[in-house]
C-alpha cells in the first residue's frame, strides 16, 4: 500500500504537534527508561560523557565503560588534568577513538575557557571538540533542563517512519527536514523526558529490523506503519564497495618477554593509540625489526590475517611475530612514542591490537 512522503503531506497542526509530545511523554512515563547510570545524578558533565560514548555505540556496551571513566574521571578538572594515553587507555575497547581524544581536548578547553563548568547555549557547545548539533540539545535538556531538540540516530529512524521521509537522512535536505521536523515536535516543558522517551523509542521499540508497533505509542498515526513496509524507512545510504587496506603488524619480543609497542600519530587511524608498529612490506618490516636486534630467520612467525572494519573501509592486518637477540632495551625505553612493555599497556590500544597483544603475551594460538 503506498503512502504519501512527507514532502507531499501537509504540515502538522498545533492539535497534532501537541498530541505528538503528549502520547511520548504519556508512554515515557511508564515505559522510558530511567535508571541509567548517568541518569542518576545527570550533571552537564555527566550526560555530556555518556552523550559521548553512546553517539554509534548501545547503551548495554557502554555502561561499565561510564561507571569506570565517573570512578577515574569525576569532574571535568580531572578529565582535563588527565594525560591522553589515561583517558584512552579507559576507552579501549569502545572504538571511535576520536571520541576519546576530543572529549580530553574538549575538557581542557572548558577549564581553560570555561572556568571549569560546560557551556549552557548550543554555540557555545558546538564549538568544543566533538560536540555537534544533537549533542549539544542533550546536553542543555538532559543536562541544563533546557528546551533544545535533539536527533540522534534513533530520533531520525522514528520521525522517518512517523512522516515517511524519503531520502538517506545523511543528505543535507533530509538533514534539513528531520531539523525542521524535531524542531516543530519538541516541547517548551518537559523537553528533557521528551527528549529521552525519544531516544527510546528508537532503542526499544522502533528498531532498525523488527519493530515492535504494536506497542508504539505513536503506531495509529505512523506513516510507515500504514503504508505496510515499517522497514523501508529510513532510506538507506547508496550503497558502495568499501576499499581494502592492507598493512603489516610487527609482533617483537625481546629475550626478557618483553612486546615492542609504539604510538600511533596524534591524528588519522587509531590516533594516540598505541599500536604495534605498522609496515606496507616486509622487506620493511624486517629492515626495521634487525634495526632493533639480531634474529635468525627461522624465527619470524607469520600469522593468520585479521579483518578489521570501519566505517568507510576494512583493514587486512598481517601479524608478524619475530623473537629478537636482545636484551639491553634502554635506548628507547624512554621513549614517548616507542616503549617495551611486559603485557602492561602504556595506554590505550584498539581492539584488533589488543587481542593480538594477549595472544602474544599468553602465547594463545
Amino acid at each position: 500500500m503506498a503512502t504519501e512522503s512527507a514532502t507531499n503531506q501537509k504540515p502538522l497542526s498545533k492539535k497534532q504537534i501537541g498530541e505528538f509530545s503528549q502520547m511520548v511523554l504519556a508512554w515515557f512515563a511508564d515505559h522510558g527508561r530511567k535508571h541509567l547510570p548517568w541518569q542518576q545524578n545527570p550533571t552537564p558533565y555527566r550526560v555530556w560523557v555518556s552523550e559521548i560514548m553512546l553517539q554509534q555505540t548501545q547503551v548495554t556496551t557502554v555502561i561499565p565503560y561510564f561507571e569506570r571513566f565517573m570512578q577515574r574521571f569525576e569532574n571535568v578538572e580531572a578529565l582535563a588534568r588527565a594525560s591522553q594515553d589515561d583517558v584512552l587507555s579507559l576507552w579501549t575497547g569502545l572504538g571511535y577513538y576520536a571520541r576519546g581524544r576530543n572529549l580530553h581536548k574538549a575538557a581542557q578547553q572548558i577549564v581553560q575557557q570555561h572556568n571549569g563548568s560546560l557551556p549552557d547555549s548550543i554555540d557555545a557547545l558546538v564549538e568544543l571538540p566533538g560536540i555537534g548539533r544533537s549533542t549539544a540539545g542533550a546536553i542543555l535538556s538532559l543536562g541544563f533542563n533546557r528546551s533544545a531538540p535533539i536527533l540522534d540516530g534513533n530520533v531520525k529512524r522514528v520521525l522517518c517512519r512517523y512522516r515517511c521521509i524519503d531520502g538517506w537522512p545523511g543528505k543535507p535536505a533530509v538533514m534539513k527536514q528531520l531539523w525542521e521536523l524535531t524542531e516543530s515536535l519538541t516541547p517548551q516543558v518537559n523537553t528533557a523526558e521528551f527528549n529521552q522517551a525519544m531516544m527510546d523509542l528508537g532503542a526499544t521499540l522502533c528498531t532498525r529490523s523488527k519493530p515492535d508497533c504494536q506497542r508504539c505509542p505513536l503506531s495509529a498515526r505512523c506513516s510507515a506503519l500504514k503504508s505496510g513496509n515499517v522497514t523501508d524507512w529510513p532510506h538507506k545510504k547508496p550503497k558502495k564497495d568499501k576499499p581494502i587496506r592492507k598493512t603489516l603488524m610487527l609482533l617483537a619480543r625481546n629475550e626478557a618477554g618483553s612486546v615492542l609497542l609504539q604510538r600511533r600519530p596524534p591524528s588519522g587511524l587509531w590516533g594516540g593509540l598505541w599500536s604495534f608498529p605498522q609496515f606496507d612490506d616486509l622487506e620493511a618490516l624486517h629492515a626495521y625489526a634487525r634495526s632493533l636486534g639480531s634474529y635468525p630467520d627461522c624465527s619470524a612467525e607469520q600469522w593468520d590475517q585479521i579483518k578489521h572494519s570501519f566505517s568507510h573501509f576494512d583493514l587486512l592486518i598481517t601479524p608478524v611475530k619475530i623473537a629478537l637477540k636482545l636484551k639491553a632495551c634502554d635506548r628507547i625505553m624512554g621513549s614517548n612514542e616507542v616503549s617495551w612493555v611486559d603485557g602492561e599497556m602504556p595506554g590505550g590500544c584498539a581492539a584488533p591490537v589488543k587481542r593480538l597483544l594477549d595472544k602474544l603475551t599468553h602465547s594463545i594460538l
